[in-house]
């Protein structure tokens, strides 16, 4: 049975606006994967179970969350898992 509080959170998930998903260059050439578009009240949930499904480090910040490594394949399929609809998820 779901509660309140569950309904409210897959809503949530839901209503979420375009997540964008993509890598770019960081300091020294390094290569980041960049998650933008997840509520600022649930980045640092989310930027924490990305670091430990995709075993890297990265950061939460700025509403945005930053994942060492190319890791742009695996992280919409994540992203589903947790509950966010694939459809909002956007991988360039």
């Amino acid at each position: 049975m779901i509660t309140d509080l569950c309904a409210c959170e897959i809503l949530d998930k839901e209503e979420v606006t375009k997540i964008r998903v993509y890598v770019t260059k960081a300091k020294f050439r390094k290569l980041v994967t960049v998650v933008e578009g997840i509520d600022k009240n649930r980045l640092a949930e989310a930027a924490k179970s990305l670091k430990n499904a995709l075993a890297c480090g990265g950061s939460a910040k700025e509403g945005a969350i930053v994942l060492q490594g190319n890791h742009k394949k695996k992280v919409k399929e994540i992203l589903v898992k947790m509950g966010y609809p694939g459809e909002n998820i956007e991988v360039e």
